[in-house]
């Protein structure tokens, strides 16, 4: 863009013989022409236009989530992953399940409580 821009201004300048401008060749005016068909084709090649618009679509993404989820009334804070139960497979973790191993004695009680109950339809 910035190309273009240098490109019409020095172009204006030459059409109107402002300044040093009016002495230059067309082919040095015209450069910055060239030089953005060559950024763009450079640009092209390596994928960052297909990034940036990658990466322009993912924010969209995420900002029309957030927003819905605001509108339903919902916590938009991510959280991280629950981690598995080890009720089910019937060892303890390594830590133990007391006080101080890194686990809040509630959501081992109700594992515990779930355990119970998967054991009790079985």
């Amino acid at each position: 863009m910035v190309f273009l821009l240098l490109g019409l201004v020095l172009g204006g300048l030459k059409l109107a013989e402002i300044g040093p401008v009016a002495a230059w060749s067309w082919w040095l005016v015209l450069s910055p022409f060239a030089a953005a068909a060559v950024w763009w084709a450079i640009a092209d090649a390596s994928g960052l236009t297909k990034r940036r618009a990658m990466d322009s679509m993912e924010k969209r993404k995420v900002d029309r989530r957030e927003r819905d989820m605001q509108a339903l009334g919902l916590d938009t804070r991510r959280r991280a992953p629950a981690g598995r139960s080890t009720a089910r497979s019937g060892t303890a973790p390594s830590g133990g399940s007391g006080a101080g191993s890194g686990r809040d004695p509630v959501s081992a009680a109700a594992d515990a409580a779930n355990a119970e109950r998967r054991d009790q339809r079985l």
